[in-house]
């Protein structure tokens, strides 16, 4: 689905009438929000500065949580929102009252990951009058970790990944991105003003070379690493690339559960790595998983995409919330993982120990150039 495809959401939702606030949102489903969202909290992004945060501040947009909304609160300042939220603009003078088609406001986030961006999502879940008229999304990649003003400088390359486009309130305003290069940070502007709920930005990380091999052993599944989900059996109560994600499970859908199999059969995630490597240890953990926790599990490993599945850890018991741990018997050669769990249930966290071959650090090098890394 290209961006002109994409629904697109614009005008004014209607005002607050009681119930459920959510039960007139806006939205769609979107070709991309099956990829990681690189501007993830727990990947470490954050949204870094904005010049306007009067009404609400700009960290409420990368809130893991959809926007809560409480007609009753209201501060010194006027009606709080769950969002990021900037004062009305007004013109000069009482000749000209109105803001100039340029005046905007803006926010800075740091990716969590760097990587490519294939969709974004504005979110103006209960703006339904205060939102921007339209938006507008750049990107740029620097290396290191820049302060405001170093991406202020004039010197910085921004790419437009969102041209100016005409937004919706109350909706989840979607647009597809076709931009083969590595980003680090956005540049999120709203014109001319308004509140932005949330921000989500979905594609594929794109980790630096230079980092995994100065590791040497690192967790090749990773998401911050380059690892990512390609299929699985069930997402029924939580999304399989929870078992990537940083840190530990610390509650019981921060994990991959499945629904309860009533047939035969066995559930299962399939898993590319970073890049080939060699793959030396294994953590499988259920935590928090305590009366749903897989009963077994076992690992297959590929090399390719046309290679043949062989086995690695067979059929193994696990514990309820418990991290289980295995060395191999000697480095195994991959590119692919699957875990298939038996008969259902779930997993918290998969993390496979190892570096990557010298053909693996070659590729992964090779597409950080192509990227403009």
């Amino acid at each position: 689905m290209t961006d002109a495809e994409i629904p697109r959401f614009t005008g004014d939702a209607l005002p607050y009438a009681g119930g459920d606030p959510y039960a007139d949102h806006r939205t769609a489903d979107f070709p991309f929000t099956h990829l990681v969202d690189l501007a993830d909290r727990r990947l470490g992004a954050g949204v870094i500065a904005a010049n306007d945060e009067f009404f609400a501040e700009r960290e409420n947009l990368l809130k893991p949580e959809p926007a809560v909304f409480d007609p009753e609160h209201f501060g010194h300042k006027g009606k709080i929102m769950d969002g990021w939220e900037t004062r009305r603009r007004r013109g000069v003078s009482a000749a000209e009252p109105h803001p100039t088609p340029d005046d905007h406001d803006w926010a800075l986030v740091r990716l969590g990951a760097p990587g490519v961006i294939r969709g974004i999502v504005l979110d103006t879940a209960h703006f339904r009058g205060n939102y921007p008229q339209a938006v507008s999304v750049e990107g740029a990649s620097l290396p290191g970790s820049p302060s405001p003003d170093d991406l202020l400088a004039p010197d910085v390359k921004w790419t437009v990944l969102v041209p100016r486009t005409p937004v919706g309130g109350h909706a989840a305003n979607g647009f597809a991105v076709d931009a083969e290069q590595r980003f680090t940070h956005l540049r999120i502007n709203q014109h001319p003003d308004g509140g932005i709920a949330r921000l989500r930005v979905y594609g594929e990380v794109a980790p630096d070379p230079a980092w995994l091999a100065a590791l040497g052993t690192f967790d090749l599944a990773a998401l911050e690493n380059g690892g990512q989900v390609e299929d699985a059996s069930d997402r029924f109560y939580s999304p399989a690339t929870n078992t990537i994600q940083p840190g530990r499970s610390r509650k019981m859908d921060d994990g991959w559960e499945t629904r309860r199999r009533r047939d035969r059969g066995n559930d299962w995630i399939r898993y590319r790595l970073a890049a080939q490597s060699e793959i030396r240890a294994v953590e499988i953990d259920t935590a928090y998983l305590k009366g749903n926790s897989a009963g077994w599990a076992s690992l297959s490993v590929r090399d390719g995409e046309d290679g043949d599945w062989s086995e690695i850890l067979p059929r193994t018991p696990l514990q309820p919330d418990t991290n289980h741990r295995f060395v191999l018997d000697g480095p195994v050669r991959a590119t692919h993982v699957r875990i298939d769990i038996f008969p259902d249930g779930g997993i918290s966290r998969l993390r496979l120990y190892g570096s990557l071959t010298e053909a693996g650090a070659d590729a992964l090098a090779a597409r950080h150039r192509e990227l403009g890394g």
